[in-house]
């Protein structure tokens, strides 16, 4: 019988260098964070210090935002832990991010917004909305997003 050659592979093809059209440099920036947060998460990284960090980064009128979403997801559901998320400030329970503030500044968009994931128990009918535009922080936008994490939380 004939030997036979071992099958060689080739190597695959590199684009190094060339910017994907498909991502915005916002968005592989927020990527290559993602990357960085899984990291730290196996070293158990302290997340309430890195969503300050994450903060104290922002202009102004998202750093205020942001700082009484902070304190308002703290008082209200004590049981989420911040860490970030895509380098978003993010509160999580048992791992899977309930809530998350994205500063308009990450993807240069003219307001910020307050958004829960699928892990938030929302549900109200066939359709409900998760994300909140957020221009400022009145005490009625306070009162509902208090009891719109206190829902999140909710067993049930």
């Amino acid at each position: 019988m004939a030997q036979r050659k071992p099958a060689t592979k080739k190597p695959a093809k590199r684009t190094a260098g060339k910017a994907s059209k498909a991502f915005t440099d916002e968005e592989r920036a927020a990527m290559r964070e993602r990357a960085r947060e899984q990291k730290a998460a196996a070293g158990k990284a302290d997340g309430e210090r890195d969503v300050l960090a994450k903060i104290a980064e922002m202009q102004e009128s998202d750093r205020a935002i942001a700082e009484r979403l902070h304190a308002i997801v703290k008082a209200n559901a004590p049981g989420l832990s911040p860490r970030t998320w895509y380098g978003m400030p993010a509160y999580a329970k048992d791992d899977k991010v309930v809530c998350f503030f994205r500063s308009s500044q990450k993807f240069k968009t003219r307001y910020a917004t307050f958004g829960f994931s699928d892990k938030a128990h929302l549900d109200d009918g066939a359709m409900w909305p998760t994300d909140f535009a957020l221009k400022e922080l009145t005490a009625a936008e306070e009162a509902r997003i208090t009891a719109l994490v206190k829902t999140a939380v909710a067993e049930g």
